[in-house]
């Protein structure tokens, strides 16, 4: 039963990779289009989001996901933006 803490996490980081590895414009099948890259922040949106859930877990990694989604739109700078 003490797996079961970890299981929401684990998932979401797969479906996250999964993501990554298909549709990303950053590390998926469509890379070919934007030789530079996509994303306006490095690391990725999607990068961050594993990053932030595997340091804060689950509810508070998710939430600074979603932040960070959030931030990026045509009216930010975008840039260096590591997980705090």
């Amino acid at each position: 039963m003490f797996y079961l803490k970890f299981l929401p996490k684990y998932i979401l980081i797969r479906i996250l990779k999964f993501y990554q590895k298909t549709i990303s414009f950053d590390h998926g099948f469509f890379k070919f289009l934007y030789p530079n890259g996509y994303c306006k922040y490095y690391p990725t949106c999607s990068n961050y989001a594993i990053s932030a859930i595997e340091k804060y877990g689950f509810v508070k990694g998710g939430l600074k996901s979603i932040w960070r989604v959030l931030r990026c739109n045509p009216w930010s700078k975008g840039g260096y933006d590591p997980v705090d």
